[in-house]
């Protein structure tokens, strides 16, 4: 017995004395390593604290900023990265356009040079890929990512990403009943109020969208997919109080933050799995859902991860399609209420093309001037902020050799906002830059990917401008809008860019 006790006493103090080397070299010796190879090559950064990185650094500087940043409508600029990310700014002033710094014992290497840019954003390798820290932690909402080894899976989520599939007269009729539901509305509300209302947009923005993308991934089970569209808002909303939390361990411990996300997930998973299989006992539906289960039968995937795949496309469908469309078209809306002649430009054109009916699919490539506008909003307001990967392996862009386990971020509200790129009214409204479409907007088009680019592009990127063109075409039909006294701009960052406290307008029937 006492033999026993000394062997598991030794075996215990092996456990102890591995796992604490272990934490030696994750949380304190790889990191050095890492920054030391970049520092090499002349790449310096903010020094990182023990076990938080550049964390407290950041969460300073962004509650310094907040308080100064809520302006009175309209706004004059829009330099969102100034707002959301003055650490960048700082930094990026101190040591150029690429330099280091660390969330927890993560390290990254930022990057804003755009022929490297324009190298990491087109590589197809497997070797270069979503940040780990991603899989882990925002894994929860946004799933694995789109980008797969698996040839039957990448070929149709090749169509979901078509946009002849939104052209289709189905998928339009669908956009269009939503939009008209939320014209009436506002309709309605004039009628009651006898004149010129004023309006928070923004829940009426994404009850259209959360319409539409519930009918065009779920089908006739739409009321279902309403449900688990609740709650991925809410998982979104959770881990948005998460961002630049790299301490090591954080994730696992059981905080109050981490058991609603768990709930959360818990519930998302066993509803969407729920519906496949009453999909799987019914007829089969022409939707994104069952494009998805296509590709998941033709590929070699054991059940449990055929079930990961078909959650996460869901999942990506639902920040694609739902929640990057709300954004769009609500900053759009601001956009043009803070602008009265492209407003008035823009109707007139939507008036002259439609002459009174709804818009079809040959109309919509017809508004060139509505095409501009949206190409503008997104170009000052991206749906995707910062373009983020890992290299997996020893790499090289460039002249630079990025070693195995460093993180790369670009900042694309940066680049679409870079005078030296852009012009001087670089931060400020102008559709006319897209006059000659993206190519003749900027001296590096290449740089301009409000949806990411390459083989890792926003699954519903297509959609979402099939739904911001019908909708925006049909609300300044209807109505003439501007900023209401109640309207202050102040853009927060939610994995999307959102408007702190909504978009007010003053809106009157035509």
């Amino acid at each position: 017995m006492e033999l026993l006790v000394k062997i598991f006493f030794s075996l215990a103090l092996i456990s102890v004395f591995s796992l604490l080397i272990h934490l030696y070299y994750v949380l304190f010796l790889n990191p050095q390593r890492l920054r030391s190879k970049l520092r090499k090559q002349g790449f310096n950064g903010p020094p990182p604290t023990f076990l938080l990185g550049n964390i407290r650094e950041i969460k300073r500087s962004q509650s310094t900023t907040a308080a100064m940043a809520q302006t009175v409508q309209p706004p004059l600029t829009h330099n969102c990265g100034a707002t959301l990310f003055p650490f960048f700014e700082q930094w990026r002033k101190e040591y150029g356009p690429i330099f280091t710094f660390s969330l927890g014992n993560i390290q990254l290497l930022y990057v804003n040079q755009p022929n490297m840019v324009k190298e990491m954003s087109t590589c197809t390798s497997l070797d270069l890929g979503k940040p780990s820290y991603q899989h882990k932690e925002r894994g929860h909402l946004l799933g694995q990512g789109i980008l797969t080894s698996n040839g039957a899976i990448w070929a149709h989520q090749r169509k979901i990403l078509a946009p002849e599939l939104y052209m289709e007269k189905g998928m339009m009729d669908l956009i269009t009943e939503s939009t008209i539901t939320l014209v009436n509305s506002w309709k309605s509300r004039i009628d009651s109020e006898e004149g010129t209302i004023d309006i928070k947009i923004d829940e009426y923005i994404r009850n259209f969208s959360g319409d539409v993308i519930s009918r065009a991934c779920f089908g006739s089970s739409y009321s279902k997919g309403e449900d688990i569209f609740l709650r991925l808002r809410a998982l979104q909303d959770a881990m948005a109080l998460k961002k630049f939390t790299g301490v090591p361990g954080l994730r696992y411990l059981p905080t109050k933050s981490n058991r609603e996300i768990w709930r959360l997930e818990k519930e998302i998973r066993s509803l969407i799995l729920k519906v496949v299989k009453e999909r799987e006992e019914a007829t089969h539906e022409k939707d994104l859902l069952q494009m998805v289960l296509e590709g998941a039968k033709k590929s070699d995937l054991g059940q449990d991860a055929t079930d990961r795949f078909i959650v996460d496309n869901c999942k990506n469908i639902y920040l694609a399609g739902y929640e990057t469309t709300a954004v769009s078209a609500t900053w759009s809306l601001m956009l043009l209420a803070s602008s009265p002649e492209w407003q008035a430009r823009v109707r007139a054109e939507v008036l002259e093309i439609c002459g009174g009916h709804m818009p079809d699919a040959d109309m919509l490539r017809r508004m060139k001037l509505l095409t501009m506008v949206i190409h503008e909003s997104l170009r000052l307001y991206p749906p995707v902020t910062v373009l983020s990967r890992e290299a997996f392996k020893d790499m090289k862009f460039g002249d630079v050799h990025v070693p195995k386990g460093v993180n790369l971020w670009t900042l694309l509200v940066t680049l679409h906002q870079d005078p030296e790129i852009w012009g001087p009214d670089a931060d400020k409204f102008n559709p006319e830059r897209f006059a000659n479409g993206i190519t003749g907007a900027c001296k590096l088009p290449y740089v301009y990917m409000p949806f990411g680019v390459g083989p890792r592009v926003c699954l519903g990127q297509n959609l979402a401008i099939i739904e911001l063109k019908i909708l925006l075409s049909l609300i300044l039909s209807n109505f003439s809008f501007s900023l209401s006294p109640n309207y202050r701009h102040s853009p927060a960052l939610r994995l999307v860019i959102q408007p702190e406290y909504g978009v007010d307008l003053l809106v009157t029937k035509l």
